[in-house]
Protein backbone atom coordinates (compact mmCIF):
# COMPACT_ATOMS: atom_id res chain seq x y z
CA UNK A 1 0.00 0.00 0.00
CA UNK A 2 1.08 3.55 -1.55
CA UNK A 3 0.66 5.83 1.74
CA UNK A 4 1.33 9.57 2.55
CA UNK A 5 1.74 11.86 5.90
CA UNK A 6 0.27 15.89 6.00
CA UNK A 7 1.11 17.55 9.14
CA UNK A 8 4.74 16.78 9.91
CA UNK A 9 5.35 18.21 13.99
CA UNK A 10 6.70 16.41 16.85
CA UNK A 11 4.10 13.87 16.24
CA UNK A 12 3.72 13.30 12.66
CA UNK A 13 7.33 13.41 11.48
CA UNK A 14 8.45 10.51 13.40
CA UNK A 15 5.15 8.33 12.01
CA UNK A 16 6.49 8.74 8.73
CA UNK A 17 9.82 8.13 9.92
CA UNK A 18 8.50 4.69 10.71
CA UNK A 19 6.05 4.12 7.72
CA UNK A 20 8.79 4.86 5.23
CA UNK A 21 10.74 2.16 7.74
CA UNK A 22 8.21 -0.20 6.24
CA UNK A 23 8.61 0.87 2.46
CA UNK A 24 5.22 2.31 2.07
CA UNK A 25 5.61 5.79 1.97
CA UNK A 26 5.42 7.85 -0.96
CA UNK A 27 4.69 11.92 -0.11
CA UNK A 28 5.20 14.00 2.97
CA UNK A 29 3.11 17.24 3.29
CA UNK A 30 3.16 20.10 5.85
CA UNK A 31 1.42 24.24 5.72
CA UNK A 32 4.89 24.95 6.24
CA UNK A 33 6.32 23.87 2.78
CA UNK A 34 10.40 24.32 3.78
CA UNK A 35 9.41 21.70 6.78
CA UNK A 36 8.05 19.16 3.93
CA UNK A 37 10.68 19.68 1.49
CA UNK A 38 13.34 18.69 4.45
CA UNK A 39 11.94 15.93 5.16
CA UNK A 40 11.01 14.45 2.03
CA UNK A 41 14.64 15.14 1.05
CA UNK A 42 16.27 13.04 3.74
CA UNK A 43 13.57 10.07 3.04
CA UNK A 44 13.32 9.84 -1.01
CA UNK A 45 10.17 10.29 -1.06
CA UNK A 46 7.83 13.14 -2.75
CA UNK A 47 7.49 16.90 -1.23
CA UNK A 48 3.48 17.49 -1.54
CA UNK A 49 2.76 20.82 -2.35
CA UNK A 50 -0.92 20.25 -2.64
CA UNK A 51 -3.60 17.58 -2.52
CA UNK A 52 -3.32 16.28 -6.22
CA UNK A 53 0.25 14.68 -4.99
CA UNK A 54 -1.34 12.64 -2.81
CA UNK A 55 -3.67 11.31 -5.68
CA UNK A 56 -1.91 7.92 -5.99
CA UNK A 57 -2.04 6.98 -2.11
CA UNK A 58 -4.32 4.04 -0.96
CA UNK A 59 -3.63 5.74 2.83
CA UNK A 60 -3.63 9.31 3.81
CA UNK A 61 -2.67 9.65 7.61
CA UNK A 62 -3.53 13.26 8.67
CA UNK A 63 -2.08 14.51 11.85
CA UNK A 64 -2.75 18.49 11.79
CA UNK A 65 -3.74 20.73 14.99
CA UNK A 66 -7.66 22.07 14.33
CA UNK A 67 -10.87 20.68 13.45
CA UNK A 68 -10.95 23.12 10.30
CA UNK A 69 -7.57 22.05 9.87
CA UNK A 70 -8.71 18.42 9.46
CA UNK A 71 -12.06 19.41 7.45
CA UNK A 72 -9.92 21.29 4.76
CA UNK A 73 -7.29 18.32 4.61
CA UNK A 74 -10.53 16.28 3.99
CA UNK A 75 -12.41 18.30 1.14
CA UNK A 76 -9.33 18.78 -0.65
CA UNK A 77 -8.31 14.93 -0.08
CA UNK A 78 -12.14 13.76 -1.21
CA UNK A 79 -11.40 15.52 -4.71
CA UNK A 80 -8.27 13.76 -5.65
CA UNK A 81 -8.14 10.42 -4.07
CA UNK A 82 -9.00 7.14 -5.46
CA UNK A 83 -12.12 5.53 -4.70
CA UNK A 84 -11.51 2.57 -1.67
CA UNK A 85 -8.53 4.91 -0.63
CA UNK A 86 -8.98 5.71 3.23
CA UNK A 87 -7.43 8.65 5.40
CA UNK A 88 -6.73 8.25 8.89
CA UNK A 89 -7.24 11.00 10.92
CA UNK A 90 -4.63 11.30 14.14
CA UNK A 91 -5.77 14.45 15.12
CA UNK A 92 -7.78 15.04 18.66
CA UNK A 93 -11.10 16.80 17.41
CA UNK A 94 -14.37 16.53 18.32
CA UNK A 95 -16.80 13.54 17.77
CA UNK A 96 -18.72 15.67 15.39
CA UNK A 97 -16.01 16.83 12.95
CA UNK A 98 -14.92 12.87 12.67
CA UNK A 99 -18.54 12.00 11.32
CA UNK A 100 -18.60 15.02 9.15
CA UNK A 101 -14.83 14.29 7.44
CA UNK A 102 -15.99 10.97 6.90
CA UNK A 103 -19.55 12.13 5.44
CA UNK A 104 -17.12 14.05 2.90
CA UNK A 105 -15.35 11.33 1.92
CA UNK A 106 -18.01 8.55 1.56
CA UNK A 107 -19.86 10.72 -0.72
CA UNK A 108 -16.83 9.87 -3.00
CA UNK A 109 -16.63 5.83 -2.07
CA UNK A 110 -13.37 6.95 0.06
CA UNK A 111 -12.77 5.86 3.69
CA UNK A 112 -12.07 7.51 6.80
CA UNK A 113 -10.96 6.47 10.52
CA UNK A 114 -10.82 8.75 13.36
CA UNK A 115 -7.66 7.47 14.83
CA UNK A 116 -6.31 9.84 17.83
CA UNK A 117 -3.13 9.01 19.36
CA UNK A 118 -1.93 8.73 23.04
CA UNK A 119 1.77 8.59 24.46
CA UNK A 120 3.27 11.96 23.78
CA UNK A 121 6.00 13.12 21.39
CA UNK A 122 7.67 10.23 23.33
CA UNK A 123 5.53 7.74 22.06
CA UNK A 124 6.02 8.71 18.65
CA UNK A 125 10.01 8.86 18.43
CA UNK A 126 9.53 5.26 20.05
CA UNK A 127 6.73 3.77 18.04
CA UNK A 128 4.71 2.80 20.84
CA UNK A 129 1.65 5.23 20.46
CA UNK A 130 -2.08 3.98 21.72
CA UNK A 131 -4.52 4.51 18.90
CA UNK A 132 -8.03 4.50 19.84
CA UNK A 133 -10.24 3.77 16.28
CA UNK A 134 -14.00 5.10 15.14
CA UNK A 135 -14.85 3.85 11.90
CA UNK A 136 -15.51 1.01 9.61
CA UNK A 137 -14.19 -2.47 10.71
CA UNK A 138 -12.81 -3.61 7.36
CA UNK A 139 -11.16 -0.61 6.71
CA UNK A 140 -10.07 -0.50 9.90
CA UNK A 141 -8.18 -3.77 9.04
CA UNK A 142 -6.41 -2.44 5.71
CA UNK A 143 -4.80 0.18 7.20
CA UNK A 144 -3.41 -1.61 10.25
CA UNK A 145 0.02 -2.69 8.68
CA UNK A 146 0.91 0.53 8.19
CA UNK A 147 -0.25 2.38 11.63
CA UNK A 148 1.21 -1.12 12.90
CA UNK A 149 4.58 0.77 12.38
CA UNK A 150 4.16 3.50 15.07
CA UNK A 151 1.98 1.53 17.51
CA UNK A 152 2.44 -0.48 20.95
CA UNK A 153 -1.61 -0.80 20.45
CA UNK A 154 -4.28 -0.25 18.17
CA UNK A 155 -7.85 -0.79 19.34
CA UNK A 156 -11.01 -0.04 16.93
CA UNK A 157 -13.21 1.04 19.83
CA UNK A 158 -16.80 1.32 17.36
CA UNK A 159 -18.17 3.50 14.33
CA UNK A 160 -16.98 6.82 13.11
CA UNK A 161 -16.84 9.48 16.30
CA UNK A 162 -15.58 6.44 18.42
CA UNK A 163 -11.99 7.09 18.17
CA UNK A 164 -12.45 10.34 19.57
CA UNK A 165 -14.89 9.81 21.78
CA UNK A 166 -12.36 7.59 23.71
CA UNK A 167 -9.74 10.08 23.74
CA UNK A 168 -12.07 12.45 25.01
CA UNK A 169 -12.09 10.34 28.09
CA UNK A 170 -8.07 9.82 28.12
CA UNK A 171 -7.60 13.47 27.85
CA UNK A 172 -10.26 13.46 31.55
CA UNK A 173 -7.97 11.20 33.35
CA UNK A 174 -4.23 12.66 31.74
CA UNK A 175 -5.87 16.52 33.19
CA UNK A 176 -6.66 15.13 36.44
CA UNK A 177 -3.23 13.08 37.15
CA UNK A 178 -1.58 16.24 35.63
CA UNK A 179 -3.48 18.66 37.88
CA UNK A 180 -2.66 16.07 41.17
CA UNK A 181 0.87 15.61 40.51
CA UNK A 182 1.45 19.31 39.46
CA UNK A 183 -0.16 20.45 42.80
CA UNK A 184 1.17 17.50 44.94
CA UNK A 185 5.07 18.19 43.56
CA UNK A 186 4.32 21.93 44.66
CA UNK A 187 3.10 21.03 48.05
CA UNK A 188 6.72 18.80 48.40
CA UNK A 189 8.58 21.76 47.71
CA UNK A 190 6.44 23.91 50.16
CA UNK A 191 6.97 21.59 52.66
CA UNK A 192 11.21 20.93 51.86
CA UNK A 193 11.02 17.83 51.09
CA UNK A 194 14.23 16.22 49.04
CA UNK A 195 12.78 15.49 45.20
CA UNK A 196 15.67 13.06 44.54
CA UNK A 197 14.18 10.85 47.35
CA UNK A 198 10.59 11.90 46.74
CA UNK A 199 10.15 11.11 43.29
CA UNK A 200 11.61 7.41 43.78
CA UNK A 201 9.48 6.94 46.68
CA UNK A 202 6.11 7.80 45.04
CA UNK A 203 6.69 5.94 41.82
CA UNK A 204 6.99 2.41 43.97
CA UNK A 205 3.78 3.00 45.37
CA UNK A 206 -0.23 3.60 44.12
CA UNK A 207 1.09 6.90 43.26
CA UNK A 208 3.17 5.77 40.14
CA UNK A 209 1.67 7.62 36.44
CA UNK A 210 3.61 8.09 33.40
CA UNK A 211 3.22 11.81 33.78
CA UNK A 212 4.95 11.86 36.94
CA UNK A 213 8.03 9.56 35.90
CA UNK A 214 8.48 11.50 32.53
CA UNK A 215 7.73 15.32 33.96
CA UNK A 216 8.61 14.96 37.70
CA UNK A 217 12.16 15.70 37.68
CA UNK A 218 11.86 17.72 34.96
CA UNK A 219 8.76 20.13 36.02
CA UNK A 220 11.16 20.52 39.35
CA UNK A 221 13.87 22.31 37.56
CA UNK A 222 11.72 24.32 36.06
CA UNK A 223 12.62 22.77 32.43
CA UNK A 224 9.01 22.94 29.87
CA UNK A 225 9.85 21.89 26.77
CA UNK A 226 7.29 20.30 25.04
CA UNK A 227 6.45 17.75 25.02
CA UNK A 228 2.83 18.44 24.80
CA UNK A 229 1.92 22.13 24.69
CA UNK A 230 -0.30 24.33 27.07
CA UNK A 231 -2.46 25.23 24.69
CA UNK A 232 -2.94 22.04 22.49
CA UNK A 233 -4.47 20.23 26.01
CA UNK A 234 -6.46 23.30 26.26
CA UNK A 235 -8.13 22.67 22.85
CA UNK A 236 -8.90 19.65 23.59
CA UNK A 237 -10.19 20.07 27.20
CA UNK A 238 -12.44 21.98 25.32
CA UNK A 239 -13.23 19.77 22.86
CA UNK A 240 -14.17 17.45 26.19
CA UNK A 241 -16.43 20.18 27.94
CA UNK A 242 -18.37 20.36 24.63
CA UNK A 243 -19.00 16.33 24.50
CA UNK A 244 -19.41 16.10 27.70
CA UNK A 245 -22.10 18.95 28.09
CA UNK A 246 -25.22 17.00 27.85
CA UNK A 247 -24.31 13.78 29.10
CA UNK A 248 -25.55 15.01 32.98
CA UNK A 249 -22.06 14.01 34.87
CA UNK A 250 -20.34 16.21 37.30
CA UNK A 251 -17.34 17.56 35.20
CA UNK A 252 -15.28 19.23 38.37
CA UNK A 253 -11.80 17.56 37.38
CA UNK A 254 -12.37 18.88 33.75
CA UNK A 255 -13.58 22.13 34.14
CA UNK A 256 -10.97 23.07 36.82
CA UNK A 257 -8.38 21.96 34.58
CA UNK A 258 -9.13 23.77 31.38
CA UNK A 259 -9.44 27.14 33.44
CA UNK A 260 -5.55 26.56 34.84
CA UNK A 261 -4.69 25.99 31.31
CA UNK A 262 -6.59 29.30 30.62
CA UNK A 263 -4.77 30.93 33.29
CA UNK A 264 -1.57 29.46 32.66
CA UNK A 265 -1.95 30.53 28.88
CA UNK A 266 -2.84 33.89 29.76
CA UNK A 267 0.65 33.74 32.08
CA UNK A 268 2.62 33.33 28.90
CA UNK A 269 3.00 29.36 29.27
CA UNK A 270 0.79 28.36 25.98
CA UNK A 271 3.77 27.02 23.85
CA UNK A 272 5.44 25.55 27.25
CA UNK A 273 4.75 21.62 28.13
CA UNK A 274 1.78 20.91 30.32
CA UNK A 275 4.00 20.37 33.36
CA UNK A 276 4.31 24.20 33.80
CA UNK A 277 0.46 23.65 35.71
CA UNK A 278 3.27 23.29 38.48
CA UNK A 279 3.91 27.11 37.78
CA UNK A 280 0.75 27.77 38.50
CA UNK A 281 0.38 25.57 41.81
CA UNK A 282 3.39 27.37 43.02
CA UNK A 283 1.58 30.87 42.70
CA UNK A 284 -1.39 29.45 44.61
CA UNK A 285 0.93 28.38 47.52
CA UNK A 286 2.78 31.26 47.86
CA UNK A 287 -0.89 33.31 47.73
CA UNK A 288 -1.89 31.27 50.41
CA UNK A 289 1.03 31.48 52.50
CA UNK A 290 1.73 35.11 52.19
CA UNK A 291 -2.36 35.27 52.96
CA UNK A 292 -1.91 33.11 56.11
Amino acid sequence: MKAGVIGLGAMGAPMARYIHATGGLTAVGNRTQAKADALASELGVRAARSAANFADCDVVVLCVSLDADVLENVAALAEVLKPGAIVVDHSTVSVETARRAAATLGAHDIGFLDAPVSGGVEGARNGKLSIMVGGDAAQFERVQPIVASYAARITHMGGTGAGQATKAINQVLVAGINEAVCEGLALGEKLGLDADKLLPTLMAGAASNWFLDKRGATMLRDEFAPGFKCQHMLKDLRIVQGIARDTGIRTATLDQAAADYAELIERGYGEADTSALIALKRVRAQAESDAA
